[in-house]
């Protein structure tokens, strides 16, 4: 069984890896025109200030005077968008493409991927809005960006729970209405609870949820997948511990040690995403299921 066949890729055509593509390109074209258009241009006068202003935690240089006060932290935020914009492409395949009959729960239910999707692209939007504003909206919304993405994967393995039961197509949305309240809620409240700790909990939670796969008895899963994402994740954590003693590059290097934990954490995101996509339902005997396409769309 090749990749694509173990991540249920074989409805995402080319073409549609080409519109998604174009889709990512003109964003990128349309946010060059407005840095270059505003470059010199101190768009962000008037607004609260965040500490980072005055008193910055990273080595980039910060140019006051601009729409990005910090460029290679504002523009490596896009490697967020990048892997909502195809969670969210995927969503859309799998709700109009005929899937295997061991797709997993992730699969057969897009839901949860247009809710990581939209996650991972609204962290895009929020840290690229801080490290572009240095603003204290911006660090509001930056921070409570970080967590929607993880509560959708958090949201689908509760949702899981009752795949068995009669009330499971209720849970299952009343779930998925949860995961988008609480996001809510902690943008609402950010300033009254201790990022460091929901952030924790939410990476540990995921991880607790990977560990009990392993002894599920009706799946199967590429667990290298759930590796790569913790490794992604500590060379991210390494990436700006480093870049915040200033021990990275310097001041007016294009590469700094917090775009790299942009990128890092994008990837990390992205990568235990391919985990949960990876599961593969077994018959009683352990074997995989191979009976055609499945018609739950739902």
């Amino acid at each position: 069984m090749n990749l694509t066949e173990q991540l249920h890729f074989t409805g995402f055509t080319p073409r549609m890896h080409a519109a998604v593509a174009g889709a990512l390109l003109l964003g990128l074209a349309l946010l060059s025109l407005l840095f270059f258009q505003y470059r010199d241009v101190n768009v962000w006068h008037g607004w609260a200030e965040s500490n980072g202003l005055r008193k910055p935690s990273y080595s980039e240089r910060i140019f006051e005077e601009s729409i990005f006060r910090t460029r290679a932290n504002t523009w490596s935020n896009y490697a967020f968008v990048v892997v909502g914009a195809y969670a969210l492409a995927l969503a859309w395949v799998d709700r109009k493409s005929p899937r295997d009959a061991d797709a997993g729960y992730l699969v057969r239910h897009p839901l949860f991927s247009v809710l990581f999707g939209a996650g991972c692209v609204a962290l895009g939007i929020g840290s690229g809005v801080f490290h572009a504003s240095l603003t204290r909206w911006g660090q509001q919304l930056d921070v409570a960006t970080m967590y929607p993405a993880m509560i959708a994967l958090i949201a689908m393995n509760v949702a899981r729970l009752f795949e068995r039961t009669p009330v499971h197509t209720a849970a299952r949305w009343g779930i998925a209405a949860a995961a988008v309240v609480i996001s809510v809620l902690l943008y609402v409240y950010k300033w009254e609870m201790s990022s460091l700790n929901v952030l924790s909990t939410l990476i540990l939670s995921l991880t607790v949820c990977g560990v009990l796969d392993i002894f599920r008895k009706r799946s199967s899963f590429l667990r290298r997948w759930m590796m790569f994402s913790g490794l992604a994740l500590v060379v991210a954590i390494v990436c700006r511990q480093t870049d915040v003693a200033g021990r990275f590059t310097g001041p007016d290097a294009w590469l700094q040690g917090h775009a790299l934990w942009h990128v890092f954490c994008a990837a990390s995101l992205g990568l235990v995403y391919l985990y949960f996509r990876s599961e593969r339902i077994l018959s009683a005997g352990g074997e995989t299921v191979r009976v055609g396409a499945m018609s739950d769309r739902r």
